[in-house]
């Protein structure tokens, strides 16, 4: 069937533009989210950081810094890369064996970990001397450190009053010593690059020692290699890697040794990748999902002229033809124009998650033809697929059932609609009940099916549901007057009408109830657990971590019965969810003191097991992570520690605060060696006053840590509202869309209605009675599925009920009734008014 433009489709968008006005916005808007989530996943896929602390090291050598995980799949065995929660570390030998091979003009093993300074130095940032041959750190005074020396950079020195010659007391992951200043440098580039990034001042080791000071004897976190004037950096790192054959050091050159400094780029890609992809995927199946719903209608709208044609001698070819072809003349402008807005949200988008720290300041976002192309691609194949489905009927029956049709809505839906929205609330209920019986990732997954599964049954079903719902609303209605009843029964009668007007009303509020009150969920209860776990009446935080005696100095402090430091970190989990393994990152939090002084400042609700017997090898854990991880009391964990180290510890107690507080509770001693800071971050105290405890950090009590905790969780509730406004926003200019478009498509019936006597303020009102109903039916199906779809899934997740603030939800519903009597009224009295009416 040829395309090609004929003068029936060229006609139509002539001399009816109000019909397709509604479908291009559809199409539009459709184009605008899938650009704007189309851009951010390809720059998921292309993110990468240009190198500063290694641009004079044209090679790196570095441990691989994700863990795998391999599944089997239709296809073969998959791959899967989880980024660390650390940094995963080489030999530090390997650096002599690189600086041998040909073209090497050296190789240094590179060091970068926290140090605590004296009363007056605060906090430094450590590295070993050697990298000043590569970082362009130079001495202005004095020698290279030895063993037992330090050089410190100009502010350090500044801060500590402190020359060459002098001793300063400095704390690093080996304890507390003092060291003599060798020697004073100027900062070279790579090493202010760290400065800028937050390192603050700086102070440098002697080699020898330096891994031992960072807490990770015989490691450095990379080896930097150097070229000799000429080399070709390539074959330089051909070379590196086959000398550094089975040592599983990975060899970068270029960006790659970007994500060695930067390991927020492997995060920003994940959070990235999750937006333009995993949401992408939903929000595209929606727009595709509410532009096929307006271009049928279009073309619903149009049954009376396709049958006038096919009266007069049209062929079913030629009205297929031009549904079409007017596809063909809408869709390509509309795609072309909403890629344009598409391209600026995501702009917006990824500007704001780098102002919050979720992406990397130096991650560009990349913009090219490949998303843009597929936007108007997606909505030329919805406009031609949704425009052929809807002019299939009217394009090959008679001419004459044609005509009667056009005038007399069918009662009847189609009996293969009618099956597959059965099957689709079949799926979705069976779905809902897995859902119901898992727990953690599982509940989730299953919960996302359901609401795609009873949208889907919505839209097949929908006459059949308008149906029930103007009979439903219509007895509310009786009390109204004649407008009331006259809307009621204009409802009833036109049910294709009234569900093309409720779907997108269903979709906005089930995708931003679902999208909101799942972050209200999870929040309430991490709130309740928060508040009532930490039983401390004392909590001490500093920004650069706590000293290693902190807890010690905290214990002896007068009428102190408890003190203990917990170092937060996260460990990998391997959780089974849709028959396949990943890793999951959880919050864990490794104690300084023993399980039974834990439970003096922190309640984690032991439900099974004692805390007493946490200590090397054993450790405990949340009942949502037990059940997720099909692990029991006694059971052996395995899971990856923060530098990528695997482990398989024994659970010796299961408790039932791990949303609020750490999922996973071990010996502060289990995790020297496997983290960049050896400084706890928080200290809870029992007993005692604050006063003395205050040279120790800030001081708190257990409510304003709460609140400081509960402001840290921002970002995900920020992602998880853009998400809702998105998919909301996208569904509410839907639904407004679509009722402009069936109020203007009434104009005859409405200034029928006047010429037989109504008031314009009675067919106002009676306007506005129909949009009442529709949003009243839109509002009330669409929360009935998010809350099938949340019920299962908080239970899974958090044990409890979803909680839905009674004001927010309000708003929503005031907001779908607002935007639907305005969509309603305001055209109404154009068209009204345009007739002299």
């Amino acid at each position: 069937m040829s395309l090609k433009p004929n003068g029936l489709a060229r006609a139509a968008v002539r001399f009816k533009p109000a019909s397709f006005a509604g479908t291009f916005v559809a199409l539009m808007m459709s184009a605008l989210i899938v650009a704007a989530c189309g851009v951010l996943l390809e720059t998921s896929l292309r993110a990468s950081v240009p190198a500063e602390r290694y641009a004079n090291a044209p090679v790196v050598a570095a441990a691989d810094q994700s863990a795998r995980v391999v599944a089997d799949t239709i296809d073969g065995p998959e791959e899967t890369e989880y980024p660390l929660p650390d940094t995963a570390r080489v030999d530090t030998g390997l650096a002599a064996k690189a600086a041998q091979v040909p073209g090497a003009a050296g190789a240094v093993p590179d060091f970068t970990f926290p140090v605590h300074g004296g009363d007056s130095s605060g906090a430094l940032t450590g590295h070993g001397w050697g990298s000043h041959a590569f970082t362009g750190t130079a001495l202005s005074k004095g020698a290279a450190p030895h063993p037992g020396e330090v050089v410190l950079g100009a502010d350090a020195a500044r801060t500590a009053k402190a020359g060459v010659g002098d001793t300063v007391v400095l704390e690093t992951a080996d304890g507390r010593t003092g060291f003599r200043v060798s020697g004073l440098a100027e900062a070279g580039a790579g090493d202010t690059a760290g400065e800028r990034a937050g390192g603050g001042a700086t102070a440098w080791f002697a080699d020898a020692e330096a891994s031992v000071l960072a807490g990770h004897p015989g490691k450095a976190d990379a080896i930097a290699v150097m070229a000799k004037d000429g080399a070709d950096t390539d074959a330089l790192a051909a070379a590196v890697e086959k000398a550094l054959t089975g040592s599983g050091a990975q060899t970068l050159t270029g960006d790659d040794r970007g994500e060695v400094e930067d390991h927020g780029l492997a995060y920003g890609k994940e959070t990235l990748f999750a937006i333009g992809g995993s949401f992408g995927g939903i929000a595209t199946l929606v727009a595709v999902f509410t532009a096929a719903g307006t271009v049928a209608l279009s073309v619903g709208q149009r049954t009376r002229e396709f049958a006038l044609l096919r009266a007069v001698g049209a062929t079913p070819r030629q009205i297929r033809r031009a549904v079409a072809a007017e596809a063909l003349l809408v869709a390509p402008l509309a795609g072309l124009l909403g890629c344009l807005p598409g391209i600026g949200l995501a702009h917006w988008w990824f500007g704001q998650m780098q102002d919050r720290g979720a992406v990397p300041e130096a991650v560009e976002l990349h913009v090219s033809g490949f998303p843009l192309l597929a936007a108007v691609g997606v909505g030329l194949l919805t406009a031609l697929g949704a425009g052929l489905a809807a002019g299939r009927r009217p394009a090959k029956i008679k001419p004459g059932q044609a005509l009667a049709e056009a005038s007399v809505e069918r009662l009847r839906p189609g009996v293969v609609r009618t099956v597959l929205g059965l099957a689709a609330v079949g799926g979705g209920s069976a779905l809902a009940g897995v859902a119901a019986s898992a727990a953690g990732s599982d509940a989730a997954n299953a919960s996302l099916g359901v609401v795609m599964l009873f949208m889907l049954a919505v839209a097949l079903l929908g006459p059949i549901l308008a149906r029930a719902c103007a009979a439903l609303f219509g007895l509310l209605l009786r009390g109204g007057g004649a407008s009331a009843s006259l809307a009621a029964a204009n409802s009833r009668t036109n049910a294709r009408r009234l569900a093309s007007a409720i779907t997108p009303i269903v979709l906005a509020m089930a995708f931003a109830s679902t999208l909101v009150f799942m972050h209200t969920s999870e929040s309430h209860v991490a709130s309740e657990q928060l508040r009532d776990g930490i039983t401390a009446d004392h909590v001490v935080t500093a920004p650069a971590g706590l000293s290693a005696d902190a807890a010690d100095r905290a214990a002896r402090a007068p009428g102190v019965d408890a003190a203990v430091s917990l170092l937060d970190t996260q460990v990998l989990v391997p959780v089974r969810g849709g028959g396949e393994t990943s890793l999951q990152g959880t919050a864990t939090q490794g104690i300084s003191g023993s399980g039974a002084q834990l439970a003096q400042v922190q309640d984690l609700d032991v439900r099974e097991g004692s805390l007493d017997r946490v200590g090397e090898g054993r450790i405990a854990i949340d009942r949502t992570l037990a059940t997720a991880t099909d692990t029991g009391l006694g059971d052996k964990l395995p899971l990856y520690l923060p530098d990528g180290t695997k482990a398989d510890p024994e659970v010796v107690a299961v408790y039932g605060r791990g949303l609020g507080l750490p999922a996973v509770t071990m010996d502060r001693a289990s995790l020297d060696g496997h983290v960049t800071s050896a400084f706890a971050d928080t200290l809870l105290v029992s007993g005692g006053d604050a006063e003395p405890l205050a040279p120790l950090g800030e001081v708190t009590d257990a409510s304003g840590y709460a609140l400081a905790q509960n402001v840290d969780r921002e970002f995900g509730a920020w992602a998880n509202y853009m998400m809702a406004a998105v998919l909301g926003g996208f569904a509410a200019v839907a639904a407004v869309n679509t009722l402009v478009m069936t109020v203007l498509d009434r104009r005859r019936e409405l200034n029928t209605l006047r010429l037989v006597g109504s008031t314009r303020r009675q067919v106002l009102r009676m306007l506005g009675w129909e949009s009442l109903l529709v949003s009243a039916a839109g509002v009330a199906l669409g929360t009935a599925i998010a809350m099938i779809t949340l019920t299962p899934m908080m239970r899974g997740l958090t044990g409890e009920l979803p909680h839905v603030p009674p004001l927010l939800y309000a708003a929503f519903a005031a907001t779908a009734a607002v935007l639907g009597l305005a969509a309603v009224t305001l055209p109404a009295r154009t068209a009204l008014r345009d007739r002299g009416a």
